[in-house]
């Protein structure tokens, strides 16, 4: 067996193996909130592909053995953030504070450890039937660089080897302090915000180890149209053949604008049906989630309802039936977006009474979702 004097023994011509990499699930930790459990990616060797070759007097030599034994001298890594609230979120102009952790199976010696945060968002979908066309976008919200234990800085760097076992190194952050949108995962896009730790060898070789977190918007809830309340109207006339009957009309009001995930919000429905055929009520909570590319039809609209509730049926020639709905808002709703030029997430409680073998009156009522509560207006006294 012949040995390069760069990359160690020389394995012979014929197929090589990629990397091998495993994810071990993290310990937990009694100060900090994990928020993520890490996943790997095959690392870079000087931007290329992770297998290069080398000819030297006709034969093939390779990095993969050096490279697979770097891969599997660490593992068990993690990302911990510590908590700054009961919800384990973040927002702008906040600290970030943690540590990563990681196991050494062997003594090595590592370069340097540096860590990436970043906000990114991505839309994508595609169009028609015959030709189908891609349109995909994506942003950089922000690309923060930073290192958590530098190459060749004295005591505090990674000159001596690392013993096999557990090492533990912490880090800080200081986010922008920017409006940038809350995180958020739809069906044809997502506003995501990421920690990575490149843990870094000689010859450009590394191991990176992600974790996301969720980043939340906070709203300015002193603004007065937030607790003030919303009402709209809609009316028809249900005709079969030459013959109309008397209107339908629904008047729907809601008691303020702002709610929060998990908050139950009073419906006040006053519905008159003249029609000679029975109506029945219905209130939805809609999320329409809206994404935007560059295209000149690059828009793609999707609405989905989260909640929705049922009234008695409206008998024929009743009017001024008055009616409340109360209708909670999912937990795990998302928050409003309207702070991003590529996706828009908006919320409205959909207000409908269905004419039996007709068409229906509907109105819509727009509301937001924010993370902190909004108490409605006093009610005036005279």
């Amino acid at each position: 067996m012949r040995v390069c004097p760069f990359f160690g023994p020389v394995q012979q011509q014929g197929a090589l193996s990629p990397p091998q990499t495993r994810a071990v699930g993290p310990p937990a930790h009694a100060q900090t909130v994990l928020l993520s459990c890490f996943h790997a990616r095959p690392f870079s060797l000087r931007g290329k592909s992770c297998l290069f070759h080398t000819t030297v007097l006709g034969s093939v030599y390779s990095a993969s053995a050096r490279i697979e034994m770097f891969e599997k001298t660490i593992k068990n890594c993690t990302i911990n953030l510590d908590a700054l609230n009961e919800t384990s979120t973040f927002s702008s102009g906040d600290l970030m504070t943690g540590h990563v952790s990681f196991e050494l199976t062997k003594e090595t010696t590592p370069t340097s450890i540096t860590m990436e945060v970043t906000g990114r968002l991505h839309v994508h979908w595609t169009s028609g039937t015959k030709h189908r066309t891609v349109h995909s976008e994506k942003r950089d919200l922000f690309v923060l660089k930073s290192v958590i234990v530098p190459e060749n800085s004295g005591m505090t760097s990674l000159t001596q080897k690392l013993q096999p076992g557990t090492h533990v190194y912490p880090f800080t952050c200081q986010l922008p302090q920017e409006d940038f949108p809350t995180s958020f995962r739809g069906v044809h896009g997502e506003i995501e915000y990421t920690v990575k730790v490149d843990i870094n060898r000689s010859w450009n070789r590394s191991k990176d180890f992600v974790t996301e977190f969720n980043f939340v918007n906070h709203m300015d809830i002193n603004q007065s149209e937030l607790s003030a309340p919303l009402s709209g109207s809609n009316d028809m006339t249900v005709c079969c053949l030459w013959c109309a009957s008397g209107p339908i009309t629904v008047t729907a009001s809601a008691e303020k604008k702002a709610f929060t995930p998990g908050e139950t919000a009073k419906v006040i429905c006053d519905f008159s049906n003249a029609s000679s055929r029975r109506a029945t009520p219905t209130v939805k909570l809609q999320q329409k989630q809206s994404y935007y590319s560059s295209t000149s039809v690059g828009r793609r609209i999707y609405f989905q309802t989260l909640n929705s509730s049922t009234g008695q049926p409206i008998s024929p020639h009743t009017t001024d039936v008055h009616t409340e709905f109360m209708l909670t808002i999912p937990p795990s709703a998302s928050l409003t977006i309207s702070n991003c030029s590529i996706l828009e997430v908006e919320y409205f409680i959909e207000v409908s009474l269905k004419v039996s073998y007709s068409s229906e009156v509907t109105v819509m009522i727009p509301i937001i979702l924010c993370d902190t509560p909004v108490d409605p207006h006093p009610p005036q006294y005279s």
